[in-house]
């Protein structure tokens, strides 16, 4: 029977497309390495730190070229993608060598993105210059981009829930939508959260991006007490981890903990800076979470 030619077309179109997808999800190439994504806990509450283990064993022969950033892409059920944790790795990969394994562990804050339920971690190789990607070893989620783990996402937790309480400006967020947002300080500013009563970590995530406003000075105490004092450069992006005492807490129901910066700015009047904005900066927060012990 012979199809009219407006009858076969769609016909066509579906070999075509499932050509396409097939060819998605095969690569020629000689895969470099295999990798693994383990996170120290299996069920992870929005907003909430989490310790995350790479693990690459490298391929016999395999050679990277000097500018390979390792792409971490975090997949909701639908394989929709909600945020990234791209990053060069503390050895490069220029510098694996072949027939090893390579293991490192980063701690990672979850954003906080509008949903829960199972997650996919999808990670993969490429070059910052060229943007090519590597060939390796596993399932394919996109073109050279690998599934490497999963874990469950939970709706945050409110128990011990961190208040930018006084002297900080509005929340602002990245383009995209991919979860990332901080508040800026003015140069002191108040945090405050429940006293667990107990020993406690706290962990503040932070930087100063205005290489022209130069390092700052922080300081952070609890009434009159000083529990931790750092330099920080510019445009370099510093994780605390604090373990704060039952003493250290005090006995009140709030904690309060106040952040100082030295030398506060407006960007508008940093020579260079070519920005209009007139507000008193301290340091950029993008993450504050206690987690008792």
């Amino acid at each position: 029977m012979r199809l009219g030619r407006l009858s076969w077309f769609p016909c066509v179109l579906l070999v075509i497309a499932s050509l396409a997808g097939c060819s998605r999800r095969t690569d020629s190439a000689t895969p470099l390495a295999t990798a693994q994504v383990v996170l120290a806990r299996q069920d992870v509450a929005v907003g909430s730190p989490v310790d995350v283990t790479y693990r690459v064993t490298v391929a016999a022969g395999a050679t990277f070229p000097q500018d390979m950033v390792v792409f971490v892409h975090f997949l909701d059920a639908d394989g929709e993608l909600m945020w990234t944790d791209d990053h060069q790795p503390p050895t490069p990969p220029s510098a694996w060598t072949p027939g090893s394994t390579v293991e490192y562990t980063r701690m990672m804050f979850v954003p906080k993105f509008p949903y829960s339920g199972q997650t996919t971690v999808e990670i993969g190789l490429y070059s910052r210059s060229s943007g090519a990607r590597l060939p390796l070893d596993g399932e394919a989620l996109e073109p050279r981009g690998y599934r490497a783990g999963s874990f469950t996402l939970s709706p945050p937790s409110e128990t011990y829930f961190v208040i930018f309480k006084d002297g900080w400006h509005d929340t602002e967020s990245a383009s995209g939508g991919l979860g990332l947002e901080w508040q800026w300080s003015r140069g002191s500013a108040t945090l405050a959260f429940k006293n667990p009563m107990r020993e406690a970590t706290f962990f503040l995530q932070l930087d100063q991006p205005l290489v022209a406003a130069g390092t700052q000075h922080v300081t952070l105490t609890i009434g009159s007490a000083e529990v931790d004092a750092f330099d920080l450069p510019p445009d370099r992006r510093e994780l605390r981890r604090l373990t704060f005492t039952p003493e250290q807490l005090g006995t009140s129901d709030t904690v309060d903990l106040t952040l100082s910066v030295d030398h506060p700015f407006v960007p508008a009047s940093v020579p260079g800076s070519g920005s209009a904005d007139a507000r008193e900066l301290g340091v950029r927060v993008f993450r504050a979470f206690l987690q008792p012990k």
